[in-house]
Parts: C-alpha cells; sequence; structure tokens
C-alpha cells in the first residue's frame, strides 16, 4: 500500500462558523487563534509498501518528509533545562496560554455567575482555572467541582493539580468516579465525573457544598452533561431568590457550539488563544478502503523514521480492534528486533479495569517507544507523557437507540470536525506533535461538524428516572436540546410497566419501588431485577447475572480454534437459554483462584469478568445500604425452577425482553 499525507489545505478554525457574539481575551497570538497548527499544503510524508506473510513484513526503503523531521527533531532544541520537579512543575504552569490572562479571567469570574470558554486543547483551562478559583477565595466560600465525562479523565487530571498543589491527592485536591471516593473534609477542588454529580443533585437539587461547577469537555454533550447544564442553571436561579452564597458556573469546551450554548444560558461566549505546543495536521492523499491497515503502515513508518522516545497514540473503535492490532503490532515488532526499537503496546478502553488504564500514562522503558491503542476516551482532558504523533483511524462507536424498537445498536460511524480536531490535541500536550489522519481532506470536510447529542440518539429510560427522583417532569424541564416527544413517551411508558412510576398521563409520580430503582446506577430493567428478586430466593443469582450483562461478551472465538473453543463453552450450556448459560459461566469463575489459566483453557475473556466481579461487588455495596435480602436458591441453576421463572417474569411480563435478551451473544 502506498501511504502519502499531505497536509490540510485550510487551517483548523475553519471546521466551524463564524464565533459570533464572542469575545476573546485580551491576549494576542502571532497567528490569531491557529498559531499552534503549521500548514505546507501538499507536503509528503512517507512512502512504503507493506507485504505481510506469515507474520513477517518487507518493506521498501522509506524517504521521509524532511519537513515533518524538522519539525519532530525541533522538540530536542526546545527541552528546557533540567529543574527539580517543582520548579520544572512551576514552569510549565507559567508557561501555559491561560496563565497569561489569569487576571482578566478571574475579573469576568467576578463580575458573571456564567461563563463559557472555549481554549483550544493544551490551553490549561481544565487544571488551571480550578487552582485559579481556589487562590482567589472561591474554595472558601464551598468545593469547586470540576465535572469530566470519562473516569480515567477525573482521575489523571485530578492528579496532576494535586503534584501542582504539591499536595497528597485527596487532601486539598480529590476526586470522585463511580464507587471511588479519593477526597476528605479538606478536599477544595473535586474532579469527579458527570454522572456522579447528578446523584448528588438527587440528594441537594441547588447543590449546596459547591461554590463554582466547572462542566468541562462541554462538546461531548453526554446524557449526563446534557442533563447537568439544566440541573445547575435551576441551581444557580434558585439559589439566588433565596438570598444564598451565589453558585459559579463555567461552562469549558475546546470545541463546542458556542452559540447554541451562549442562547441557552444566555450569556456572551469567550475565547482563549493559544495551545501549548504547535501539531502539524497531515491528511492521507487518496482515501482508504482499510482504514486499520492504513494505520498499521502509519504506525511502522513512524517507528522507523522518528526517535524511539516519540510515543504514538492511535484512535479506534473498540476493545476488539484494540486488541487485535494489539496483537499484530507485537508480531512485527518481535520479527524484527535487529533492525528496529522494541515497543510497548498499551490497550485503554471504558471496560479496561482502571489500573490497567492508567499504566498507560506511565513512561516508556529505556530503548522502547510506547504506543497506546485507545476509543474515544482519550480524546479529551487526557494528557499521556511523550506522545508526539496522533494517529487518527476516523471512526468512533455510537450507541444508537430506536424508540419504536426499544432497541440499542452499537455502531461504527465517523467521527465529527470536532472530534477530529480534538484528537489532533493529543499531539501536543508537552511537545511538538504530527497527526496524521488516514482520511483525505475531502471526507473529513463532509463529516459532521458537531457530534449528535447523546440525549438525541439513546435510550433515556434511566435518565427520565433520574429526573424524576429530582422531581422534575421530562416534558417541561429546560433541556439545552429536547429529546423528541416519542422518545419520552417510550420512556414513561416503560418504567410504569416496571412499577417505577405512575400517573404517566397528567403529573408523573416515583412509586416507593422506583425510588429504590434511582439508586443503581443500571438501566431501570435491572435495577427492577435485583429489587424483586429476594423474593424468588435468587438475590445471588441475579446480581451474577446482572454483573455480567453489564460489561462486553466474556466469550472468546478463535478461528484456529474454533472446535476446541465450543467444546470449552458447552460446559457452561444451559438448556434454559443464554442467561442461564452466563450465569453458569460467572458463578464458575467466582470460585476460581487462578483466574487466567483458568479463562484461557475456557476461552473465556478475562478482562470482561474481572470487570463483572467489580460491578458486582458495587452493587452489592448498594443492595447492602437498602438492607435487601441476600438468598440464594441453590448451586445447580438449571435444576431449580425459581431462576428461569424468574428471568421469565421479570422479562416478558414486564414487556422488556427485547432490550435484553441479546446483551450477550451466545457462543
Amino acid at each position: 500500500m502506498e501511504s502519502k499525507y499531505a497536509l490540510p489545505n485550510k487551517p483548523p478554525s475553519k471546521f466551524c462558523d463564524a464565533y459570533n457574539g464572542m469575545f476573546p481575551l485580551k491576549r494576542k497570538l502571532q497567528n490569531s487563534r491557529n498559531a499552534g497548527i503549521q500548514e505546507n499544503v501538499g507536503a509528503k510524508v512517507t512512502k512504503l509498501e507493506w507485504v505481510f506473510k506469515n507474520n513477517n513484513r518487507i518493506g521498501d526503503n522509506v524517504t521521509g518528509d524532511n519537513e515533518t523531521e524538522n519539525h519532530l527533531q525541533n522538540v530536542q532544541s526546545s527541552l528546557p533545562v533540567k529543574l527539580s520537579p517543582k520548579s520544572r512543575i512551576e514552569e510549565q504552569r507559567q508557561a501555559l496560554p491561560v496563565a497569561r490572562v489569569r487576571k482578566n479571567l478571574m475579573q469576568e469570574v467576578y463580575r458573571s455567575d456564567t461563563l463559557l470558554i472555549m481554549g483550544e486543547t493544551g490551553s490549561g483551562k481544565t487544571t488551571q482555572i480550578p487552582q485559579f478559583l481556589l487562590a482567589s477565595g472561591y474554595g472558601n466560600k464551598g468545593v469547586i467541582a470540576v465535572t469530566q465525562p470519562r473516569r480515567v479523565a477525573a482521575i489523571t487530571v485530578a492528579r496532576r493539580v494535586s503534584q501542582e498543589q504539591h499536595c497528597q491527592l485527596g487532601d486539598v485536591v480529590g476526586y470522585t468516579v463511580r464507587f471511588e471516593d479519593c477526597t476528605s473534609p479538606k478536599t477544595r477542588i473535586r474532579f469527579m465525573t458527570d454522572g456522579f454529580l447528578l446523584r448528588e443533585a438527587l440528594a441537594d437539587r441547588m447543590l449546596r457544598n459547591y461554590s463554582v461547577i466547572m462542566l468541562d469537555e462541554a462538546h461531548e454533550r453526554t446524557i449526563s452533561t446534557d442533563v447537568l447544564f439544566g440541573v445547575v442553571k435551576e441551581a444557580q436561579q434558585e439559589r439566588r431568590l433565596r438570598s444564598l452564597t451565589p453558585l459559579k458556573v463555567i461552562i469549558t469546551s475546546a470545541t463546542m457550539d458556542i452559540d447554541h450554548f451562549g442562547e441557552y444560558f444566555g450569556v456572551r461566549g469567550m475565547y482563549l488563544e493559544g495551545r501549548s505546543h504547535p501539531v502539524r495536521v497531515m491528511h492521507i492523499v487518496t482515501p482508504q478502503p482499510d482504514y486499520l491497515h492504513a494505520a498499521l503502515v502509519t504506525l511502522f513508518d513512524i517507528h522507523r523514521t522518528t526517535p524511539v522516545n516519540y510515543d504514538v497514540l492511535i484512535f479506534l473503535t473498540g476493545q476488539e480492534e484494540i486488541e487485535a492490532m494489539a496483537h499484530q503490532i507485537r508480531q512485527i515488532a518481535k520479527s524484527n528486533l535487529d533492525t528496529l526499537f522494541g515497543v510497548r503496546v498499551f490497550p485503554l478502553y471504558s471496560q479496561l479495569p482502571q489500573n490497567k488504564q492508567l499504566e498507560c500514562f506511565l513512561p516508556a522503558p529505556a530503548n522502547a517507544r510506547k504506543i497506546v491503542l485507545a476509543t474515544n476516551i482519550a480524546e479529551t482532558s487526557v494528557t499521556m507523557p511523550g506522545i508526539r504523533c496522533v494517529i487518527d483511524a476516523g471512526y468512533v462507536k455510537r450507541r444508537i437507540y430506536t424508540p419504536s424498537t426499544g432497541l440499542d445498536v452499537l455502531r461504527a460511524v465517523r467521527i465529527s470536525q470536532a472530534q477530529a480536531w480534538q484528537r489532533c490535541g493529543r499531539a501536543g500536550r508537552d511537545a511538538p506533535g504530527v497527526c496524521y489522519r488516514t482520511y483525505t481532506q475531502q471526507e473529513m470536510n463532509a463529516f459532521e461538524k458537531m457530534p449528535k447529542p447523546e440525549i438525541l440518539r439513546s435510550n433515556i429510560c434511566s435518565t427520565v428516572l433520574q429526573l424524576l427522583a429530582l422531581g422534575v417532569n421530562c416534558r417541561s424541564f429546560d433541556f439545552l436540546d429536547r429529546p423528541s416527544p416519542e422518545a419520552i413517551e417510550v420512556a414513561y411508558r416503560k418504567l410504569e410497566s416496571l412499577g417505577a412510576i405512575r400517573n404517566t398521563s397528567n403529573t408523573p409520580q416515583l412509586t416507593p419501588l422506583g425510588r429504590q430503582m434511582a439508586q443503581f446506577p443500571l438501566d431501570p430493567q435491572y435495577s427492577k431485577l435485583l429489587l424483586a428478586a429476594p423474593q424468588f430466593g435468587c438475590m445471588e443469582e441475579m446480581l451474577h447475572l446482572v454483573a455480567v450483562l453489564s460489561g462486553e461478551n466474556v466469550f472468546v472465538t478463535s478461528n484456529e480454534k474454533r472446535e476446541q473453543a465450543a467444546l470449552a463453552h458447552a460446559k457452561f450450556h444451559s438448556k434454559h437459554g443464554d442467561h442461564l448459560t452466563l450465569l453458569n459461566v460467572f458463578s464458575a469463575f467466582q470460585k476460581i483462584d487462578k483466574v487466567k489459566l483458568w479463562c484461557r483453557d475456557n476461552f473465556l475473556n478475562t478482562r470482561n469478568l474481572l470487570y463483572a466481579r467489580e460491578v458486582r461487588q458495587q452493587l452489592l455495596e448498594i443492595i447492602e445500604r437498602l438492607q435487601l435480602q441476600i438468598n440464594s436458591c441453590g448451586e445447580n441453576h438449571d435444576q431449580v425452577d425459581n431462576v428461569p421463572k424468574f428471568i421469565l417474569l421479570a422479562y416478558f411480563m414486564e414487556n422488556i425482553a427485547p432490550n435484553i435478551l441479546f446483551t450477550q451473544k451466545s457462543f
């Protein structure tokens, strides 16, 4: 394959319309707001042909583009003199673009209760603004909350800010993610997932513990973030009416639709100019039919032509793609140990255990290149040390819900232009970098400008339940983008069939069962399953089943060992269907000590089963808090009628079978 790249023929700022009504902070850069993006139409990077044969790679000689090589090598001359860790951190903070507008920014915070700040990736807005607020005394009036769409971002940013504050994580700076609270009474800056803050609003709609709420990465438009926009807006108004401590709300992003947000919040937007380091953007010249192959070829071109300490981040769509490419990379690198540096490959996706997710943030060993294969969870608020090159495959998996069928479908679709620029920014976090896009400039021009908000394409049943727990009727809630009336009515009918609400025709009200269901971070059908299980004497079994259904497929298929895999899986087969089969798998897994060996012998996914074990423990804590009875119907599930009867009752009698029956594929 011939892999050719060219720089884009227009600057990144053109992906969005003019920002009417915005006023910039008083900071001027050399080249307006795109000073960090370099352009040179027609520059080519490499020419390389790869042939894969029996895991051996045969390649032509590589000729590199001198401009790109010089751009990367400029890093060496720009590296600072060695300093003490404390001095180096302070120097890095002062070099960030946001540090130069600190005074103006704090004046705006003082004058306005709501701020919209749009700043380029690497400008320092996520780490520095909370510290500016703390230094200005806002931490004395309450906690400064900073939300992130994903837990890995909340954890890593909290760690960085605690280093900059020279304190232990959990002291002045802490984080709270799902079922993990690393804070103390001393905590003044608290990073958290947006879902956690939404759950806090269940207990206190005015969010009185907080003096400032900073909703970061607003462009992500997750369901929780969209609901939080309305919740904090209402809390701000209520506190003003009751003469309570004012609530400051700061909305930040690198690529949000500033006009749409400004109209919703009734304020003007602010633009923060500048990025930490320049990023060179390269588009492939001709369309590629196989984006995975194009990414693999580009990776080894980079590996052969750049210094070993230039680490690489590759954006892929999901766990299966990541694990398959990781295997390919290791095999190719192993067969070329004599001619190439070694590589260390790190996966990064949501189902990965937290300790494994954080491994990719560690420096690579000497004489080895770090290669991170990530889904879109690495797009925002994540700084991986050493990343100089980003390879963007241009695809993402999105969950799309059809109200008429009640089915969620996960599809690989093209990213938006906003996401493309977010991915590009990962290359310029701590040094100049290069972003290679395996799609042409013309293909990118056809991408949608902004991703469709999750609330408009997903099942909103859980969201409706959470809002009802807040005492909010979805028909009148102030959404940034309102879901369709059909989606809201389908959610109400489903909750009514589950016994969670009543009086859906007028003003829906939560039942006592519905209030208990709202305590679980699960789809309402799973919550109902757990709450009803004690009546049938099978709480242990339902805990196992809900835990394993909450993750990815636990079965591993192998083309080379198809018959062996089928025989291994047959040991767990149940005549009552896939749910009992999954229950048999997880029950057996819970009794094993050497899980890796056992999973390998039985062709099962160790990571997904360990994730299910973690979910089970977290659900058990909620069940104990609700004082539900924990019972079991016995060891042999096929011989006990309660489990299959209960599943039939829960899934079919409540008219929810279509959503859950095929969550896990049968082997």
